[in-house]
């Protein structure tokens, strides 16, 4: 463990430049698309493909780059994940075809879904526990601080041309690379198993299915009347039939992508369904601008803008919450996140046409999105893991919020569907999604007190000494 402030910083530092890289690019992204669409003469529904690719491939690069980094060391995993979505970027820039352009994004969602996790794991690694909430929560900020001026560099680097948003990335790679190769940790496993090629491949064919499936259901929800696909249903049923598969072919494996045993531990499991809670309330923000335009008559543009604040309380909440784990523990705090999020989506659903009342919910919101998506989820995780799980246990976070953001969009678009999409169909799904974190913040009750965690720590400090 390094031990010296320096390292510590510089190391922090890294982490921090190399995941707002990966953030950056989901905030720039979309004012590149409509200029990407008239380069490449494509339909509106192709051109989801640019953020569907890259979601799908996140997804699987997060458990398989949480594998890697065991077996071939935190710093070399780090490198290869920075690399990749440099290769992927550049891919992207100098695309003759569409067809290149989305096995870019899928190189750079490959590479991306292992950045996080490997950040959160070195962190473990390298913190002493009394300081891993703090770092975490600087980790965590990322996301509020790339979101705040992810469009307004998008804005910019697209009067230069679109290439440029991904052109970007190149120079910060190599700068994060350069860096890692010189300051992460280089640890690696002494007594390499197998790698778990068929857990790999089965967790690959649950995912891209139920991904696939469930958002085109969602797409379907928000059309009055569509109708699912033949080639929804065979999504779906691969995604469902493959999920009991992956359990038996994981039992049996010697080192697993999905480590089942970690789900034996109370904590980990609470903190995993608190993880897909927090994906669905994440998911009612796709919905947020379309809100504003129904309720508001404003456009697109405004509506944009007005999510500021909750983007500022994002930037705010996140730190504090890392700071605010070191000292009161992460079941005050997670309660704390899980009230905020059920007391604005409450608000909101009560206040839909009030002007006011959305913008209490803003603040509101992203305080409570940030402690959960933050710090405090991955905090438990670091605690309650040894250094060969910890990788594992924050990708099983990042699978979490996930499906909790895909199931999330598909049932909150069917909710608006269903009622004509009006403010009824927004007063619903802001209300439903508030009871289910309100029934989350009873379950986080659940959790560690302060002093069980603290005692938690030391058993696992004085394992480590032992170990050494």
């Amino acid at each position: 463990m390094v031990t010296s402030p320096a390292p510590r910083n510089q190391i922090i530092g890294l982490l921090f430049v190399g995941v707002l890289m990966a953030a950056l690019d989901i905030a720039i992204v979309g004012p590149a698309l409509p200029a990407m669409q008239r380069a490449f003469d494509v339909a509106e529904h192709d051109l989801a493909w640019v953020l569907g690719m890259y979601v799908l491939f996140n997804l699987v690069g997060t458990p398989l780059m949480a594998n890697l980094s065991n077996r071939l060391g935190r710093r070399a995993v780090y490198i290869l994940d920075v690399g990749l979505f440099a290769l992927g970027s550049a891919l992207v820039a100098v695309a003759p075809n569409f067809a290149i352009v989305l096995v870019g994004r899928a190189i750079q969602g490959l590479g991306a879904g292992g950045i996080f996790p490997v950040a959160s794991a070195v962190i473990g690694d390298t913190f002493p526990p009394e300081r891993r909430g703090t770092a975490l929560g600087l980790l965590g900020a990322v996301f509020g601080l790339a979101f705040l001026v992810g469009p307004i560099i998008g804005g910019v680097l697209l009067l230069a041309g679109w290439q440029w948003l991904f052109l970007v990335n190149l120079p910060i790679a190599a700068l994060i690379i350069i860096g890692a190769a010189r300051v992460l940790p280089a640890q690696r496993a002494s007594a390499l198993q197998p790698f778990d090629g068929a857990g790999m491949l089965v967790l690959t064919i649950a995912l891209v299915g139920l991904s696939y499936a469930l958002t085109r259901v969602g797409e379907i929800g928000e059309r009055a009347g569509g109708m699912v696909t033949s080639d929804v249903w065979l999504a779906l049923a691969c995604g469902v039939l493959a999920l009991p598969a992956l359990i038996a072919v994981e039992r049996r494996a010697a080192d697993p992508i999905v480590r089942l045993e970690l789900f034996g531990n109370r904590q980990i499991t609470l903190a995993a369904w608190l993880s897909f809670g927090a994906g669905i309330a994440e998911a009612i923000v796709v919905f947020i601008p379309a809100l504003l335009v129904t309720m508001f008559g404003v456009d697109g543009s405004t509506a944009s803008f007005m999510l500021l604040p909750m983007v500022l309380a994002m930037a705010v909440g996140s730190p504090a919450s890392g700071r605010a784990l070191d000292r009161v523990g992460s079941r005050a705090v997670i309660v704390s996140g899980t009230l905020l999020l059920a007391a604005a989506l409450v608000t909101e659903g009560l206040m839909i046409t009030s002007i006011v009342g959305f913008y209490v919910f803003s603040v509101l919101f992203g305080l409570g999105l940030a402690i959960l998506l933050g710090a405090a989820l991955r905090y438990i995780m670091l605690n309650e893991t040894t250094a060969a799980d910890r990788a594992p246990a924050q990708s099983l976070l990042t699978i979490f919020i996930n499906a909790g953001q895909l199931i999330g969009a598909a049932a909150l678009g069917g909710m608006i569907a269903m009622l004509g999409g009006g403010a009824a169909g927004y007063q619903l799904a802001c209300i439903a999604t508030g009871c289910v974190m309100a029934g989350l913040a009873v379950a986080a009750l659940r959790l560690k007190s302060r002093s069980a965690e603290l005692a938690t720590r030391q058993a696992a400090s004085a394992s480590e000494s032992a170990a050494r």
